[in-house]
C-alpha cells in the first residue's frame, strides 16, 4: 500500500493496536482492505457510483474506469487521502483542532466551486437543511445548526472529541463515543457540503486512538442510517448555541446501537489479520 506523504513529506505511521505483531504484509494487506471499504461505503452513501473492486482498483492502479464520472473518482482518491491525514494526526499525538477540520475538508470536498457562500476548509456561510418522512408518512424540513452558531458550536464539539480521545478505553465505551461525536457533528452540519464523509472520518478517531479498527457504515444500510438521522433530528431540532450538543433521546439509543452492528464487520477482519499471523507463526 502507497501511503499519500502528509504536508511535511513524511508518511503516516498508523499507531493502532489491532496492527502490533503483524507482519508487514499482512499489515499493509488489511490496512488497504480497511482503507477500500471505508471510502467506498462513505462515498457510495452519498451516491458514488464505483463499486468496491473499481474503487480498490482506482487507488491501487492509479487508473480510471471507463464510463464513470471523474467526480467518483476524484472522491474515493480525496477520501482516501483523508483517511492518511487522519492517522497523520493520530501520529502526531496532539489535540485535534479547527486547522485539522478545515485540511480534512479540502481533502475530502476535491470538487471545488469557487463560490465564498459554499467555502471549502471552512465553515458553512449560509443555513442548509434536508427534508425527511416521518413514520407516518409526513414530509418535514430540517434545520442544521445555524452558520453564526457553529464556530460555538464546533469548539463545543472539538473539546468533546478529544476529550473521548484521552479517556476512552474499551469496546462498549468507544462504540458509544463514535456514535455520539457522528450524531452531533452531522446535527450540527458545519460545512456547505462533505458533512457525512467528515462525520464517518472523524468520530473514528476516538476508535482508532483506542487501538481498533474503524466503524465503517454499511452501505446497504443507506436507509436504516439516514432514518436513525433524521429521527433524532426530529425528535430533538436544530442544535444551538447554549443547548446541549446531544440531547438524549430513544433515537439516540437506536443510533448507538446501530452503530455497534456496524462496527462487527472491520472487528472481524482485524480478528482474521490476527488468525493468518497465528497460522503463519505456527509454521515457522
Amino acid at each position: 500500500m502507497q501511503w499519500i506523504q502528509l504536508p511535511d513529506g513524511t508518511p503516516p505511521t498508523p499507531p493502532m493496536k489491532f496492527l502490533d505483531g503483524l507482519d508487514n504484509d499482512i499489515r499493509s494487506a488489511l490496512l488497504a482492505q480497511l482503507r477500500d471499504l471505508w471510502t467506498h461505503g462513505s462515498t457510495a452513501l452519498e451516491g458514488n457510483a464505483l463499486t468496491l473492486g473499481e474503487t480498490a482498483f482506482v487507488l491501487e492502479e492509479g487508473l480510471t474506469i471507463s464510463g464513470k464520472p471523474l467526480k467518483d473518482h476524484q472522491e474515493v482518491v480525496g477520501h482516501a487521502r483523508a483517511i492518511d491525514l487522519l492517522y497523520g494526526v493520530l501520529d502526531r499525538g496532539r489535540l485535534i483542532t479547527e486547522t485539522d477540520l478545515f485540511e480534512l475538508h479540502r481533502a475530502v470536498q476535491t470538487t471545488v466551486v469557487m463560490d465564498v457562500l459554499a467555502p471549502v476548509g471552512a465553515w458553512k456561510r449560509e443555513p442548509n437543511g434536508t427534508h425527511a418522512t416521518t413514520v407516518d408518512g409526513r414530509q418535514v424540513f430540517i434545520d442544521y445548526a445555524a452558520p453564526d452558531d457553529v464556530p460555538a458550536l464546533m469548539a463545543r464539539w472539538l473539546e468533546s472529541l478529544n476529550q473521548n480521545m484521552e479517556r476512552v478505553a474499551g469496546e462498549a465505551a468507544v462504540s458509544v463515543a463514535y456514535a455520539d461525536l457522528h450524531l452531533a457533528f452531522v446535527r450540527i452540519h458545519p460545512f456547505c457540503d462533505g458533512n457525512g464523509r467528515m462525520a464517518r472520518l472523524l468520530a473514528n478517531l476516538p476508535v482508532l486512538k483506542a487501538g481498533y479498527p474503524p466503524v465503517l457504515i454499511d452501505r446497504t444500510r443507506r436507509r436504516d442510517y439516514l432514518q436513525c438521522l433524521s429521527s433524532y433530528d426530529m425528535a430533538v431540532g436544530a442544535a444551538r448555541t447554549g443547548l446541549p450538543l446531544l440531547p438524549p433521546s430513544e433515537q439516540l439509543v437506536a443510533f448507538r446501537s446501530f452503530c455497534r452492528d456496524c462496527w462487527r464487520a472491520s472487528l472481524e477482519l482485524a480478528v482474521e489479520a490476527k488468525r493468518r499471523q497465528e497460522e503463519r507463526s505456527r509454521r515457522r
